[in-house]
């Protein structure tokens, strides 16, 4: 059926339409009955259905329908596997149209800045171009389903210390190549239906109320059709909102916004096509979902299998000193900590999943072997019980491998808040010391939403790291600990030693009033790899029980415009008696030196199953983005022309092949001459080095630089050192040691100017 929108708009009453731009109530929209417009539900998500019938709420602290909770994005992230967050989109678009669920509110893209902050479980990386792979794969998973996502939260919330006002101060470059740019690929390559603006201002300006934001940028230059809607509670000023961009309000205001909107336009202070164009986007995705309702398919048992088959995947084996795989027969296992019996498997606020039931490790390893148990800690307060102590270390002692579940309670990272510090449990750490004392076979699973310091991860011989990974965590657990399963997931952030390597530390969370990011682009590894700071396991890190070797990396051109496509090939082979999976990633590093950047950034990255002794060819694609940086001068993207690095590993650290590309940028900077450009930057450009000739053998001899004799001055001032004096020098200076005169400068200027512009 299609829709005129238009002419619907025309028919509704000032009223009408001003009401269509804030909810119903909590989850709806508003209805209008009388022109067929229906009333549609929307749901908090991302990793599952939070759909409220009844007494509804923002941070999930009343009932919603029982669902199924596949892994967090902090999990899903570490699988690398655009395939496999497809098929969780699908599922959930599914699950959506059963439960007449318009929009899912989804995914979440932002950075992972610092470890603390208190929503990261809800966030896929501190690297843009893999979150903005895995929400772009998840977009078009949920929307083949004639569902709605809506990405969020747009943009610069990397924080809840005072997220509701607190100002994101931050530099173009850093915003466009690090916290837009998750956003950027996203929304151009999976459309998504809606955009959720954050909470916070961005340089003083709250996004709900920025034109250049939610206009400019979001649909002039990346082509954005949706409907903006608001961050729950995030509207300041509705009419300035709306003239920004920002179409839907929610939750429902009691018609108090409605007010104001309908004030406005009659007092002439809005325009009411721009109010025309806000309830046009609306109804497009209203008409959308409801044109095209399937009968949906939940099936939650199949989806709870589905759940464990994606906790498999993105289970990060951390340390593996020959213990792991475990046996099933034949070897006393002890199972140690809360975490195995109720594990936690999500994170607390707006995002929590009625689960319609939960699988720990002490029930799923049932199926494979007979393990004694012991509590070891409580997770309601952080205080360690001697008996319980006591319990853990006789089950420990008494066994052949001792396997600890810890890691975050609730408490320790929710919506709403910032963690304090980057620690586990005191109980904990204790409760691993005391285990390590009477046996050196000890594993530790960890169940966290980002990462934690780990004073003993010397001490024991086996680290997984499960994330927060859904409801049927323990099953995947059990999977991969006892060899049923092979590791593959590989990390999404880098694990520091302690929080103050991060580089966010000196300026995170801010004064509660503004947060300056003076970090810039070197946010995460970025910052590590390129400080050459030790870390804990580095980004793109994970371990198998195979191994695998790389080999033959060919690249289809040494040379290229930055208009081409580079192609890179390689082969792997694994070179182990398992059948696994291996996350290739390439990086580019930039040698050209014409601005400061990380030594190495993600720019593609494949997953690939090998049997053993089986080869594969790996081919990934590399484009003009994949070199290039955000240059404000032509507020562009621009590579120089140079040469760049080719790096293929299998972490961050871990680069096992490379090569390098000649680019040729097809792209030319304006040069603006003036009084104080550099002899440096003249000399760069071929036609004012020739006219400048002349002036600096005036300025060096002015200097004594031209002095070959064996005189104090000339030890004192060698030419090379004069030529670097000269390099540095701006134009000004000519008056200092060339006897020049300003006017004479500014003739020069217009002269030099002349040259490059080629006239």
């Amino acid at each position: 059926m299609k829709r005129d929108v238009k002419a619907i708009v025309k028919q509704m009453t000032l009223e009408e339409k001003a009401g269509m731009c804030s909810g119903k109530d909590f989850w709806h929209l508003k209805s209008v009955e009388r022109l067929g417009i229906p009333e549609v539900m929307v749901s908090d998500g991302p990793h599952g259905l939070r759909k409220q019938d009844k007494e509804a709420d923002h941070l999930g602290a009343n009932e919603s329908i029982k669902a199924v909770c596949f892994p967090t994005a902090c999990a899903t992230a570490c699988s690398f596997d655009r395939e496999l967050l497809e098929t969780l989109g699908e599922t959930l678009g599914e699950e959506c149209q059963a439960e007449n669920l318009s929009v899912i509110l989804g995914p979440a893209v932002n950075i992972k800045r610092s470890p603390l902050c208190g929503r990261n479980f809800e966030y896929f990386s501190e690297d843009p171009y893999l979150a903005s792979q895995m929400a772009a794969a998840h977009i078009k998973g949920v929307q083949s389903k004639n569902v709605g996502t809506s990405i969020k939260h747009f943009a610069a919330n990397n924080q809840e210390h005072r997220r509701m006002s607190c100002s994101s101060e931050i530099d173009e470059r850093t915003f466009r190549e690090i916290y837009l740019a998750a956003f950027e690929t996203a929304v151009k390559e999976s459309r998504p239906d809606t955009v959720m603006c954050s909470y916070n201002k961005i340089n003083g300006t709250f996004a709900s109320e920025d034109h250049r934001l939610l206009t400019e940028i979001l649909r002039d230059e990346w082509g954005f059709e949706g409907y903006v809607m608001s961050d729950w509670g995030a509207v300041n000023d509705r009419v300035k909102g709306l003239e920004a961009g920002l179409d839907l309000e929610m939750p429902a205001s009691g018609g108090h916004t409605d007010a104001e909107i309908v004030e406005a336009v009659r007092s002439g202070e809005l325009k009411e096509e721009v109010l025309d164009t806000a309830v046009e986007r609306i109804l497009n995705i209203i008409f959308k979902f409801t044109d095209n309702r399937q009968p949906g398919n939940l099936n939650m048992e199949e989806d709870h299998k589905l759940a464990g088959k994606i906790a498999r995947e993105s289970m990060v084996l951390l340390k593996n000193d020959g213990i792991l795989p475990l046996k099933e027969n034949g070897q006393k296992i002890a199972f140690i900590g809360k975490f195995a019996e109720k594990p936690r498997f999500q994170g607390g606020g707006s995002s929590h999943i009625n689960s319609f039931k939960v699988t720990g490790a002490l029930e799923a390893v049932k199926k494979y072997a007979d393990v004694s148990y012991a509590q070891g800690y409580d997770v309601k307060e952080d205080k360690a019980d001697e008996a319980m102590l006591a319990e853990a270390a006789a089950a420990a002692e008494n066994a052949d491998v001792a396997v600890i579940f810890a890691g975050l309670p609730d408490a320790f990272e929710s919506e709403g808040y910032d963690r304090e510090h980057m620690r586990m449990p005191e109980c904990q750490n204790r409760l691993i010391a005391e285990i390590v004392k009477v046996q050196p076979n000890t594993v530790v699973v960890l169940h966290n939403g980002s990462p934690v310091e780990m004073p003993w991860a010397d001490d024991v011989r086996g680290i997984l790291e499960s994330y927060l990974c859904g409801q049927a965590v323990g099953e995947a657990q059990v999977d991969l600990l006892f060899g049923r399963a092979n590791p593959c997931g590989k990390l999404a952030e880098t694990i520091p030693y302690k929080l103050s390597d991060n580089p966010s530390y000196l300026n995170f969370p801010g004064d509660g009033k503004t947060v300056e990011y003076r970090e810039g682009v070197f946010v995460g590894y970025r910052y590590y790899d390129t400080k050459e700071l030790p870390v804990r396991y580095p980004f793109g890190y994970g371990l198998s029980y195979t191994t695998f070797a790389y080999s033959d990396l060919k690249l289809s051109a040494k040379e290229m415009k930055d208009t081409d496509r580079l192609t890179v090939s390689l082969k792997v082979k694994n070179t182990g008696d398992m059948a696994g999976r291996e996350i290739v990633q390439l990086y580019v590093a930039d040698k050209t030196g014409v601005v400061s950047r990380p030594v190495k950034e993600l720019k593609n990255f494949a997953k690939v199953e090998l049997e053993p002794g089986q080869e594969k060819t790996v081919t990934m694609e590399l484009d003009k983005r994949s070199f290039a940086w955000y240059n404000t001068e032509i507020s562009d993207w621009y590579a120089a022309t140079g040469t760049y690095e080719i790096l293929v590993g299998s972490s961050s650290r871990d680069i096992h092949l490379r090569d390098a590309v000649q680019l040729v940028s097809t792209t030319e900077i304006p040069v603006k001459i003036h009084m104080n450009t550099t002899v440096a930057e003249l000399l760069a450009e071929p036609e004012a080095k020739e006219i400048m000739s002349g002036l600096l053998k005036t300025m060096m001899e002015n200097i004594g630089a031209g002095d070959d004799g064996e005189s104090a001055a000339s030890e004192a001032i060698s030419p090379e050192m004069s030529l670097k004096m000269m390099e540095n020098s701006p134009l000004r200076t000519f008056r200092s040691f060339a006897g020049v005169s300003t006017r004479e400068i500014q003739e020069l200027i217009e002269k030099l100017q002349a040259a490059v512009d080629g006239k």
